[in-house]
């Protein structure tokens, strides 16, 4: 494979150990922390990481992660059994449904609905229930989908390279 699929591989295995490393605090600590405190404290906690958490870095590398991702399934594809295309494939598309869809489809509908509560109202508390469990299941799968994706990348730069 050529140049640009080599650094394209190299990008994508840093950005999945970033983002693994950036939702596995939030499921380790993160949100066991938040958990701790009185609910409306939780709510405004989340809701203010929720709002700054676009205003950073990490909003340009999910999207030209997901992007890179997504070129990468496509070259692995038309690349099957071709040294590292179908690792690469895999992990592209790992990548893109367990982190990018997962997000876009499960994690910000929820943010946007805890966004939407009163955190001192009986809604508030139910919703903030619902929420610290689903939001940190799918954000379970996110982690595992970016370390796998990690793993699968760097399998395909070594089998390019072998």
């Amino acid at each position: 494979m050529d140049l640009f699929v080599t650094v394209l591989l190299w990008f994508m295995a840093v950005s999945s150990g970033l983002m693994a490393g950036i939702y596995f605090a939030f499921s380790v600590f993160v949100m066991r922390a938040l958990a701790t405190l009185e609910r409306g404290e939780a709510i405004r906690a989340m809701n203010a990481i929720n709002a700054v958490i676009v205003r950073t870095a990490f909003l340009p590398l999910f999207f030209a992660s997901s992007l890179g991702a997504l070129a990468l399934a496509v070259i692995g594809g038309l690349h099957w059994g071709v040294s590292g295309g179908t690792t690469m494939a895999q992990g592209g598309a790992a990548y893109f449904v367990g982190m990018f869809m997962v997000t876009v489809g499960r994690n910000v509908p929820l943010n946007n609905a805890l966004a939407a509560v009163d955190p001192a109202s009986d809604t508030g508390a139910a919703v903030w229930a619902q929420y610290l469990r689903q939001w940190t299941r799918w954000n379970h799968v996110r982690t595992i989908a970016c370390t796998v994706s990690l793993a699968l990348f760097i399998a395909a730069i070594a089998s390019m390279r072998a």
